[in-house]
């Protein structure tokens, strides 16, 4: 009888809720199973703090540990936090709409609904087949992934170590989780490594740039292919988004590699010891990587104050929509770069690449933009009342939680209770938050029966 009242209470939970839970529910589950004796090395109990703040920053795909990954848990310990990372990635709402399938269930209308709202995704229709596409798109490259590191661990750990650490990095850079079991200093003893870092920077890439883009690339290279010669000009290329995805990327790669370059050309600290080409590499990935990845080729700690402020932007960016990624998203920022545009020409339409963006998502990119830094303005100011630290440290973490992009300064590890489950609560916030804030400004407004008198506000 209780069980069927569990049921029905969570028949009446709106889609966003639905979605929230569901990763509550999963980060309990995983704090649950990593605080088990037989998770750690020691065959000790993890304190309950320390098991959910790794459940959640592998759930929310953030990369902050509180304990050292590699040293702390044991092989069944990496195991759970591997599968937590999986999950995170591709959201647990389409994990459990997989098992649906893998057992032979149909999809109700409800499944259909809040898995269209996790992929960010406006239409029902194909959402299944849309979610089946992902995971075997996933499944491929995480593969590929995995074989390419074979030959950076194999020659160093051996073939049985070589694969499980192949896997395991492959799953978490595609996730964009940057969790790595290699030791305390993350990927800076591969800072030079070319084969290491093309293929974990191609991982966060592809993972970053969202599965609706994917899609959309291969089927402009699949028709192109096919009217190859042919003077059918009825096909319209790429969509708005991807187009507008595909440029966002660049530019906050190829630039924030070139500031990086530029603002730690001499610090010896980070990259000044470096030739130039190891330097345009290592400004390279950690531009890459501060796109919510989380893996560090270069000491945070020692970066200069533009390199950490620059950081803390594009951690906050983030990668784009129905990816992998984490922060308020590339076509968000885009948006509101257009919207501004158009402002200052004194222009009524917001327009890119010869389309006119809708008032309404201009309406949803402003608020997104918002309330995410709403957010990150009281996770500070509580940071700063109940933890004590260099202020850009604490920055620094703040923005990499809620970006889930996992970065730090090495301050992590020195918070407190409080600071620790501010942390957490960031992490959350921003694995679900924008999601369920566009969610939110998707859903079907009541409108008045007519429009109210039009009045001025001076601004500016």
């Amino acid at each position: 009888m209780r069980f069927h009242k569990w049921i029905q209470f969570f028949q009446h939970l709106s889609t966003t809720a639905v979605i929230i839970m569901s990763f509550f529910v999963t980060i309990l589950l995983g704090a649950f199973l990593l605080m088990l004796p037989i998770s750690s090395a020691t065959g000790e109990v993890t304190p309950f703090v320390d098991a959910l703040f790794t459940a959640t920053t592998s759930v929310c795909v953030t990369g902050l540990v509180v304990v050292t990954t590699a040293s702390h848990w044991s092989l069944f310990g990496h195991i759970v936090i591997l599968l937590l990372i999986q999950i995170g990635g591709l959201g647990v709402i389409a994990i459990t709409t997989i098992a649906i399938l893998a057992m032979g269930r149909r999809v109700t209308l409800r499944d259909r609904m809040v898995l269209g709202d996790a992929l960010n995704m406006d239409s029902l229709q194909g959402v299944v087949t849309f979610l089946k596409k992902v995971c075997k798109g996933t499944l491929l490259v995480e593969t590929i992934g995995a074989v390419c590191y074979l030959f950076v661990f194999i020659p160093e750990y051996g073939i049985v170590r070589g694969i499980w650490y192949s896997v395991f990095h492959s799953v978490s850079a595609f996730c964009n989780a940057g969790i790595d079991i290699l030791g305390d200093n993350s990927l800076i003893p591969y800072v030079n490594h070319l084969g290491m870092n093309v293929i974990t920077m191609s991982l966060i890439i592809l993972g970053g740039l969202g599965f609706v883009v994917w899609w959309d690339v291969l089927d402009y290279i699949k028709t192109k292919a096919r009217r190859f010669g042919s003077k059918d000009s009825s096909y319209c290329g790429l969509k708005l988004h991807t187009k507008i995805v595909l440029v966002m990327t660049f530019v906050l790669i190829v630039g924030g590699a070139v500031f990086y370059l530029i603002f730690e050309y001499h610090n010896e600290g980070t990259i000044g010891n470096m030739d130039l080409g190891e330097k345009v590499l290592a400004s390279l990935f950690q531009s890459v990587t501060t796109r919510t990845a989380g893996f560090a080729a270069i000491s945070q700690k020692e970066m200069t104050s533009p390199s950490v402020i620059l950081s803390c932007v594009l951690m906050f960016i983030g990668g784009s929509s129905a990816g992998t990624a984490g922060g308020v998203k590339t076509g968000t920022v885009a948006v509101i770069i257009l919207l501004v545009l158009a402002t200052v020409k004194g222009q009524e339409d917001i327009i890119c690449f010869n389309r006119r963006i809708s008032v309404k998502t201009a309406h949803k990119s402003v608020a997104v933009v918002l309330i995410s830094f709403l957010a990150s303005v009281i996770a500070l100011a509580l940071m700063f009342l109940m933890e004590s630290g260099a202020t850009s440290d604490i920055v620094f973490e703040v923005y990499s939680a809620l970006g889930t992009a996992g970065l730090s300064r090495d301050y992590t590890v020195t918070m407190g209770l409080a600071g620790k489950l501010i942390i957490i609560v960031c992490m959350f916030l921003g694995r679900i938050g924008p999601i369920s804030m566009v969610i939110a400004f998707t859903m079907r407004s009541t409108q008045l029966p007519m429009r109210l008198p039009e009045d001025s506000v001076t601004v500016g």
